[in-house]
């Protein structure tokens, strides 16, 4: 299946990225089901670390249930193809369509621990995303919208700001700063 090789054929970029993209293989190799959120305790989503020409800005949403900044992304719901579902979830979250992909092909793999959580009054228990992550630049002048039943808010941020934004989750605050590293390399 091409969306496994995708996977198993990325380089990653340090320790983290090797650790992870074997667990992510492992969840591939032990659920059927892991492009769904069917599988409770881990699945497939797909993102995007989105930042403007000079890339000294990122593009983030404030996200409705953890109250904080955060990249764009989602679930792929049985989707195989990553980009295409990163792109909707860019596009749907932002309103941003003028695009370039940065990097060729699969920028990031990272296993995410999910906090419980409530979602249109549904208990959400803690589980994993393994999270595939693209590379893209935007045009920072294009008109941005809010998807007000996910997100309260969308605005670029100065790059070197990004963990005054992304204050409670730490965890995040890493992932942001690998991303803005390994961009740095490119």
């Amino acid at each position: 299946m091409k969306w496994i090789n995708s996977i198993k054929d990325y380089k990653p970029f340090n320790e983290q990225e090797t650790k992870d993209k074997e667990i992510i293989i492992k969840c591939i190799n032990i659920f059927d089901d892991v492009l769904t959120r069917k599988n409770e305790l881990a699945h497939i989503t797909s993102s995007t670390f989105v930042v403007n020409k000079s890339k000294d800005k990122v593009l983030m949403v404030h996200h409705n249930i953890y109250n904080t900044w955060s990249w764009m992304g989602g679930h792929n719901d049985g989707d195989d193809d990553f980009l295409k579902v990163a792109i909707k979830e860019l596009e749907e979250e932002t309103g941003v369509t003028d695009i370039k992909i940065l990097g060729d092909g699969i920028f990031s793999l990272d296993v995410l621990n999910v906090k419980s959580h409530m979602k249109r009054g549904k208990y959400v228990a803690p589980h994993l995303h393994l999270s595939v992550a693209y590379l893209v630049e935007a045009n920072e002048d294009e008109a941005l919208i809010v998807k007000e039943d996910e997100n309260s808010g969308v605005m670029w941020i100065p790059i070197h700001e990004i963990n005054r934004y992304v204050k409670n989750e730490s965890h995040m605050q890493k992932l942001y700063q690998k991303f803005i590293e390994k961009m740095n390399t490119l």
